[in-house]
């Protein structure tokens, strides 16, 4: 059972909305939630229901009985799962390529949420299964899941304020002379409604990246994503025609080195997802306030991929 919380509304915030002053007095929910239970009678203030909007004085005892929601309705089913890390707050998943993260129309089953269901069942009372953010279908790496409605609001909440740092690998076409930063917009594109593109009018993201090692045609980068945008790396380096390698939507025509061994050829035309790993998190513990440091490597077609492109370049070179 869910543990009751008592807290008196603090003398400066006097004058407040209630909504707003539960969100100050118990940041670890949602203002948004704490709203709902308040309109269903589970937050009193000094025995009373008072509305959403009603102002309050400061001293009043405030009792909020937090109440499980049913957020989800996928079925959990036994599907593997590779922990990197859990403990009674979290859980951070790596993810291998190929598999869907949400129930969609055509993937109801067989998904990342319907695994974590079957792995926690608790899970099926928070949004979105605690899923805090996603990786497309054919990215692999490492994701991050709250385990309770607390350590959920409290790391999206992270998330949003950009406390969560996350890093990439990828594989891009095109030598790049250096590391930089791509500053663009990104929205729904106006006649593809599956793709994402740059636009003015879109929402601002941000991705930084470094040069980790160069080959004839390609480069291999780390990247770090300073905002979270659908597809956010695959649209800003295909805007900048440097497109990751595999990239079914986004990719275009292979970029293939003059002269390429005819196993790196092989490679190419055989690695079909966009060459992209999500390497690293590191985060503050929601409950402990640790940081937690966290590192996958890449699977073996990403590492099979550099190989053949190092071979090729010592072949050429």
């Amino acid at each position: 059972m869910t543990e009751i919380l008592e807290n008196h509304v603090p003398a400066d915030l006097s004058g407040q909305r209630l909504d707003r002053a539960l969100a100050i007095m118990f940041p670890e929910y949602s203002r948004s939630r704490l709203k709902s239970w308040l309109l269903q009678g589970n937050v009193t203030v000094d025995g009373q229901t008072p509305r959403p909007r009603d102002s309050v004085a400061g001293g009043e005892l405030v009792i909020v009985k937090p109440q499980p929601e049913q957020s989800v309705t996928s079925r959990p089913e036994p599907i593997e799962l590779n922990i990197a890390f859990e403990d009674e707050a979290l859980l951070v998943v790596n993810k291998p390529a190929g598999l869907v993260v949400h129930p969609g129309a055509g993937n109801t089953r067989g998904t990342l949420m319907n695994g974590l269901l079957h792995h926690a069942p608790s899970l099926e009372t928070l949004p979105r299964a605690g899923i805090v953010h996603r990786l497309d279908k054919d990215t692999s790496g490492l994701m991050l899941v709250g385990k309770n409605l607390a350590a959920h609001t409290a790391l999206v909440r992270a998330l949003a304020e950009r406390d969560i740092s996350r890093h990439y690998l990828a594989v891009c076409a095109g030598v790049l002379t250096g590391g930089g930063k791509i500053a663009a917009p990104i929205a729904r594109h106006p006649v593809d409604r599956l793709r994402m593109s740059v636009q003015e009018r879109g929402k601002a993201a941000i991705t930084h990246f470094r040069v980790k090692e160069r080959f004839r045609a390609h480069t291999y980068i780390d990247v770090q994503l300073e905002t979270g945008r659908t597809h956010q790396i695959r649209v800003h380096f295909a805007h900048r025609r440097n497109p990751l390698v595999g990239d079914p939507v986004y990719g275009g025509r292979l970029a293939m080195p003059a002269g390429a061994t005819e196993e790196l050829r092989e490679e190419l035309r055989r690695f079909r997802r966009q060459a992209l790993h999500a390497a690293r998190l590191k985060f503050t513990h929601p409950v402990s306030g640790e940081s937690i440091d966290l590192s996958a490597p890449p699977p073996q077609d990403f590492s099979n991929l550099l190989q053949v492109m190092r071979a090729d370049a010592e072949k050429t070179g």
